[in-house]
């Protein structure tokens, strides 16, 4: 299993890299780092339903696995010059202090990535209180940038 999700997240890294390496459109940026923050939630969702109700392992490994794929991933390049506002109708809700704030933008996904790499170790033995620990560790990077760095809704 655990060969399994180092294959998965290296393909994942270099597919990721090609399509870095592409020149993203500020809108095609916005549009693809909102769909990866939102598989992103609902992977978080999965968990929290585990949680809070009746705990299944396999799904919290394979939620906390793809949190883990998703942190790792490089979103930080879907971040291009010119998506810190809205393009052709393409909306974001990034402050534009994302942008020149790099340090403390760094220091968010370095906590971020962190504990979500933790929460995939947590998750792998089953303990359900701890996952909900580690999960609360996850949720509050979350919250730490958001407050930073994204409009409110």
């Amino acid at each position: 299993m655990h060969k399994k999700i180092i294959l998965i997240v290296a393909a994942a890294a270099i597919s990721g890299a090609a399509f870095a390496q592409q020149t993203l459109k500020p809108e095609d940026a916005i549009k693809t780092r909102q769909a990866g923050y939102r598989y992103l939630s609902w992977s978080m969702g999965k968990i929290k339903a585990n949680v809070d109700g009746k705990f299944d392992k396999a799904q919290v490994i394979q939620a906390a696995n793809t949190i883990a794929a998703i942190a790792n991933s490089g979103m930080g390049a879907l971040y291009v010059p010119g998506s810190d506002k809205a393009v052709n109708g393409v909306q974001t809700a990034v402050k534009p202090e994302f942008f020149t704030k790099p340090q403390e933008v760094g220091q968010h996904a370095q906590a971020f990535n962190k504990e979500a790499n933790e929460l995939a170790k947590v998750a792998a033995t089953g303990d359900a209180a701890a996952v909900k620990a580690q999960f609360g560790k996850v949720g509050g990077t979350c919250k730490g940038c958001h407050d930073d760095f994204k409009f409110k809704n």
